[in-house]
């Protein structure tokens, strides 16, 4: 399942969350323009690796992707929910939330490869910790959303409740199935996405405001 929008009104323009987008893309666009020597050694700087600590790449990290399907997949999805979760906390307010998702993600990854030379990059983490808080927020908000059944790809309407707990149990049985072979073995940092999904869920209770919201 692939979510094109949701159907929930929006009060104004999600300033934070374009500012969020440009900036992993001006970093995305960085580094392609740096010779594969240069770049490796920007991806080990930057990078999240699990066998060192480095407190900054806590941050650094989650404007950092892997691969244009990587920051296609991630920046869209942050356009669908958090434009929507800004909307409902503000743009100071939810970029506080954002980092912090991010930042406890990538600690909930670090604890669980600890000792991993295997770099974790991606906004990944910051935005499951967005969907947790759509899950919370708006359970009932109908989303458009892309199925694919065998040859066919047609769109439905469900409720994101059903969508954002699907994607979640997915994360959480390929996370679990991972430990029994190697961390991040597929490439994909499965604990950062539960545990930006649990943070989120938690933080929007603290970063909600109490005004009215619409549906279509």
């Amino acid at each position: 399942m692939f979510p094109l929008r949701a159907l929930l009104y929006r009060r104004g323009t999600p300033v934070m969350t374009i500012i969020i987008i440009a900036v992993n893309c001006l970093f995305f666009f960085y580094e392609l323009t740096l010779p594969p020597y240069l770049r490796d050694r920007f991806i080990e700087h930057f990078a999240l690796i699990p066998d060192r600590l480095q407190l900054m790449t806590f941050v650094t990290s989650m404007f950092l992707h892997g691969g244009w399907l990587h920051l296609i997949g991630n920046m869209w999805f942050l356009w669908i929910f958090g434009s929507h979760i800004e909307d409902a906390m503000g743009a100071p307010k939810f970029l506080v939330f954002y980092l912090l998702s991010g930042i406890a993600s990538a600690v909930v990854q670090f604890v669980v490869s600890f000792g991993s030379p295997i770099p974790v990059v991606g906004a990944s983490g910051a935005i499951a910790g967005v969907m947790g808080a759509f899950l919370i927020l708006y359970p009932r908000v109908r989303v458009v959303t892309l199925i694919f059944i065998i040859i066919f790809v047609t769109t439905i309407e469900i409720p994101a409740a059903i969508m954002l707990v699907y994607w979640f149990a997915i994360q959480l049985l390929s996370g679990l199935g991972s430990i029994a072979s190697v961390t991040q073995a597929q490439g994909v940092a499965w604990f950062a996405h539960i545990g930006g999904f649990l943070v989120g869920i938690l933080l929007i209770r603290v970063f909600r405001d109490n005004r009215p919201r619409y549906l279509y």
